[in-house]
């Protein structure tokens, strides 16, 4: 119940980490994996509002932090190995529309007391709002444990604001290896940048940020760093690497995981497209027409394909999930649904649900199980596994590029 019918929020999460799936349902956020079911992780509230994006944070930095935020602007950090209580609740300027983590952990400077500056593993969140601004947060966040002895619960540090879209973001999207960020927004735009030059410091950075200590939702005393205005690093037009423009808003993003440089983007009810870019050239590489709106992309990390879910679609086109190769840009695979609903959100799921694994393959497993499938939010409040890879293995290697081995 009151799963949003909604094509800019996107309330599925996974954490390879815990192993659990992150669903969004009105104000209220809940956890479900194979090993422990369904529970509550927070109490909702009555003023209206509702979740609009969560995101877990990197597989790598083993955290398991989930960053969820809403229509009022609040956004709530939590981990699910902490008794289920945010540690953090920031308050944005406007409503939160979009939260990602880059997939790698950062290196910096602890700020803990306890810790005397040595090198901690950060994590690194981007919230996206509905007015076209991009907060770029450093987030130290110590284990359980270490708050237990010390009392510290861990930082937040704003960074950076990229101020280029005049939209809402609606998507957000990382490169595998955390070193390009693509953000795609309601002016028709997907921008490209490097990571590496969002993070380098602006000048004038010797004067230490005034901290704030603001009072968590459990009663305990956090230190949150409220950077100057010089400090946070103000990010505007001309600074992306690329910038694409598209004939509506830009959710569905995807780097391919094989493939390195090549992007993907669908867009919204009047594009009806996927686009294929090449990350370093800028370069159109393909598009496909699917007559109808774009709502996620994943590649398969198996095969040379990407899967597409689709909202509002034109009559003569009855399927919201369906399947390409790459580089032929062929249909291989299509799932039609019955009546009017649309695919919101989907994301990526390791495996399939228990009882749906049918014993073939490799070694007992089944392909699913192998290759993984999708979870799809729909518009008729349910969610839904969906088993896309399901033509012959195809193999992600080989295939040569058009120009002779280069990355295209």
């Amino acid at each position: 119940p009151n799963l949003r019918d909604d094509f800019y929020c996107s309330v599925l999460a996974y954490s390879h980490t815990a192993k659990t799936l992150a669903v969004g349902l009105g104000s209220l956020l809940y956890a479900w994996s194979e090993s422990q079911g369904v529970h509550l992780l927070n109490n909702g509230n009555n003023d209206g509002t509702w979740l609009t994006s969560i995101a877990f944070s990197s597989t790598q930095g083993c955290k398991c932090i989930l960053a969820y935020g809403r229509s009022n602007g609040t956004l709530n950090l939590m981990s699910l190995y902490d008794r289920a209580m945010p540690r953090f609740e920031v308050q944005q300027p406007c409503p939160i529309a979009c939260v990602t983590w880059r997939p790698t952990v950062t290196m910096r400077p602890s700020r803990s007391p306890y810790n005397n500056g040595q090198l901690v593993k950060t994590e690194d969140l981007i919230v996206g709002d509905e007015v076209g601004n991009v907060y770029y947060y450093a987030v130290e966040w110590p284990d359980a444990w270490e708050v237990d002895r010390n009392g510290w619960s861990g930082v937040m540090t704003l960074i950076a604001r990229i101020s280029i879209h005049t939209q809402q973001i609606c998507g957000l999207a990382w490169s595998q290896d955390g070193s390009l960020l693509a953000t795609g927004g309601n002016d028709n735009l997907c921008l490209l940048f490097q990571a590496s030059k969002i993070l380098q410091q602006p000048e004038n950075t010797d004067e230490e940020p005034p901290e704030e200590t603001i009072t968590g939702l459990d009663g305990i005393t956090r230190t949150v760093s409220v950077p100057r205005s010089g400090r946070v690093k103000q990010i505007v037009a001309g600074a992306e690497k690329h910038r694409w423009v598209h004939g509506a808003a830009v959710k569905a993003i995807a780097f391919c995981p094989w493939r390195p440089g090549l992007i993907a983007t669908g867009g919204g009810s009047n594009d009806k497209c996927i686009h294929f870019y090449h990350a370093v050239s800028g370069a159109c590489l393909a598009t496909i027409s699917v007559a109808a709106q774009v709502t996620s992309l994943i590649w398969s990390t198996t095969r040379r394909e990407i899967c597409a879910t689709f909202g509002y679609a034109q009559p003569e086109h009855p399927y919201r999930i369906a399947v390409f190769s790459w580089p032929e840009c062929k249909q291989v695979a299509a799932i039609p649904w019955e009546g009017e609903h649309r695919a919101l959100y989907a994301i990526p799921y390791p495996g399939g649900p228990e009882g749906n694994n049918s014993s073939e393959g490799v070694s007992g497993m089944s392909r699913t199980a192998q290759e993984g499938c999708i979870v799809v939010a729909a518009s008729d409040e349910s969610v839904k596994f969906h088993e896309v890879w399901s033509a012959g293995q195809k193999a992600t290697a080989g295939g040569e590029g058009l120009l002779g081995g280069s990355d295209i």
